[in-house]
């Protein structure tokens, strides 16, 4: 992969900044209704409804202020395969939420600092100081207080967003590195279209099953919408919105290892709504492990 930055894009760390936590903030909040409403969606149903209400407003923004976004551009190629990594990414994150508390779903997929370290040393052969090492023993170690791999406390959801964070480093990666002088709107509406077109065909795939395999957050038919659940879809457009657009922006022109720092906010804020929403408690190992993912993440990012 060719990690050469375009010399001519001048960071504007300050509005970076803002904007990653007003994105994980927005994220976050979205993030805690999903987990309430996974027992009434299933996730391709939120795919496709949620999009389908957020794409109008990309599409009539770029034609009125950026006509020329709408176009496919040269970096088409790369564009789709940005929007389907966070596809994936999201798909592996959502699936965990009801299996997790939102805190620890949350820590688990922020080691993804120490995904951006490795690989950024195996695509650059940029050498991994002493500190950069630590972080990665360090964070893996809060995996294993979360994961609990014996026999008896082993929970294998923790997984998905461990996954889902070695997706979002590559996306993000891509963004700077090939996706940079993209609009961020354009990057939006592209990862949009890719979440309508996946679940649609998820939803297609589906209703191809036999009436006992269809149950559960991923394979259960769509619900009947209501006034109530389509307000929850149009908060959670306003949700993926804010974020698809709000991380193209902050990673566009911030450096990662800063905005990364930043990004960790989203453990805070979903941990806040983890009380609120839910009246969860992270056990003691979870909690160490917590705090050691989020140390060795801004370790891994400062290095």
């Amino acid at each position: 992969m060719n990690t050469t930055v375009a010399p001519k894009h001048r960071d504007r760390v300050l509005l970076a900044v803002g904007t990653i936590i007003f994105t994980v903030f927005a994220l976050s909040l979205g993030d805690a209704l999903i987990k309430q409403s996974s027992g009434q969606f299933v996730i391709w149903q939120i795919f496709v409804i949620r999009s389908a209400i957020a794409i109008p407003f990309l599409v009539g923004y770029l034609a009125i202020r950026v006509p020329s976004a709408l176009r496919l551009g040269h970096a088409f190629g790369w564009t789709t395969l940005r929007s389907l990594l966070l596809v994936v990414m999201w798909i592996c994150y959502y699936l965990s939420l009801p299996h997790l508390t939102l805190s620890v779903a949350a820590a688990t997929y922020y080691t993804l600092p120490i995904f951006i370290t490795l690989f950024s040393a195996i695509t650059t052969r940029t050498k991994i100081s002493k500190t950069g090492w630590f972080a990665v023993v360090i964070g893996f170690a809060g995996v294993l207080f979360i994961l609990r791999p014996d026999a008896g406390n082993f929970n294998g959801y923790a997984l998905l967003p461990l996954f889902a964070a070695m997706l979002y480093a590559v996306a993000m990666i891509l963004t700077r590195t090939k996706c940079r002088d993209e609009h961020p709107i354009k990057l939006s509406l592209a990862l949009n279209i890719a979440f309508v077109a996946v679940g649609a065909i998820a939803a297609l795939v589906i209703s191809l099953l036999s009436g006992d395999m269809r149950d559960g957050f991923l394979l259960a038919p769509w619900s009947t919408m209501t006034l109530t659940g389509l307000g929850t879809m149009a908060i959670l457009a306003a949700s993926i919105l804010i974020g698809s657009i709000g991380a193209a922006i902050a990673y566009q022109n911030g450096p990662p290892a800063m905005i990364g720092t930043f990004d960790f906010a989203y453990v805070g804020f979903s941990f806040v709504w983890g009380v609120v929403f839910f009246a969860e408690t992270p056990d003691a190992l979870s909690l160490i492990g917590i705090v050691l993912i989020v140390g060795a993440g801004v370790m891994a990012l400062r290095q």
